[in-house]
């Protein structure tokens, strides 16, 4: 018997009704929740990614602010840019699109955007209080597929949990939201060995590869109604694919993210939950 899509469209449109009524709320007691992106140079995908998150925050109510800058922007330009946002009262949530050129240093960026309005939950300081289970403004994309697990009532609990996936942006802020549920996690990665293993012991699996050159989660590495999100996303022999065949794993497991139309879309959603939570603050931070 095949399992259940885990439909992230379903989930976000969700997200962004209650959004909707936050930002009517906020909007009578005169605070307009407002989002400023900046986005160094022109690569078509990024703009494309600023560009949706843009119209997204106009379907909630979000104002947003929009810094387009050159290619060949300086660090000390940027950091003015970043200042001034920071500084920015009608400025409720700061995020750059990376990756920035390589003459930026992405580490410097983040860490300059005011922990209040890092609605990417990436700064240091959001980093350490996630860590400590005391963070309100936490990563997107982790965020969005807790959401998922909530929203589908998937309980957490004492699952043997294995996320292929240590970036700054995915796997370890996941690792810690996923602890903080009290499931049991392990972290693998491209110097694993035995993958197979771990996957097929597995009650939920995370993947997020993005290279299908590489790997690829196929159904016979999970058991059977085991829990698969597929995070990944990339072109691959002219369509998007994500690290999984929807329609081959979903045939053993119980619930399945297809991609695209799974994670995606949350992790736009949490943005916009962020912004909103971030404005919410504001009225008794800068009041």
């Amino acid at each position: 018997m095949a399992g259940q899509k885990i439909d992230g469209i379903e989930v976000s449109n969700e997200v962004k009704e209650i959004l909707k009524s936050a930002v009517e709320k906020l909007n009578s007691e005169d605070v307009i929740p407002c989002l400023a992106t900046v986005l160094v140079g022109d690569d078509p995908a990024s703009t494309t990614y600023v560009k949706n998150k843009h119209n997204a925050c106009e379907k909630v109510g979000i104002k947003t602010k929009d810094h387009k800058l050159s290619a060949d922007t300086t660090q000390k330009e940027l950091d003015k840019i970043i200042d001034n946002l920071n500084n920015d009262k009608e400025v409720h949530g700061i995020l750059v699109q990376l990756p920035l050129p390589k003459q930026l240093n992405e580490f410097a960026t983040i860490s300059r955007i005011s922990p209040i309005k890092d609605v990417d939950g990436l700064t240091p300081q959001n980093v350490g209080l996630l860590s400590m289970g005391k963070s309100i403004l936490r990563p997107c994309t982790p965020s969005g597929i807790m959401e998922m697990f909530y929203y589908y009532k998937i309980n957490l609990q004492g699952k043997n949990v294995v996320m292929i996936n240590r970036s700054d942006l995915i796997g370890k802020p996941l690792y810690h939201l996923l602890l903080q549920n009290n499931a049991t996690v392990t972290t693998c990665h491209s110097k694993t060995e035995n993958l197979h293993e771990y996957c097929k012991n597995a009650d939920v699996i995370i993947t997020a590869v993005g290279d299908r050159t590489k790997f690829k989660l196929t159904s016979d590495m999970i058991k059977q109604d085991a829990i698969v999100i597929d995070v990944a996303i990339s072109r691959y022999e002219g369509k998007l694919v994500g690290d999984t065949d929807y329609d081959d794993i979903i045939q053993k497991a119980s619930w399945v993210t297809p991609v695209p139309g799974g994670v995606g879309p949350m992790t736009v959603a949490m943005l916009l939950k962020n912004t909103v939570t971030a404005a919410s603050l504001s009225k008794e931070i800068v009041g």
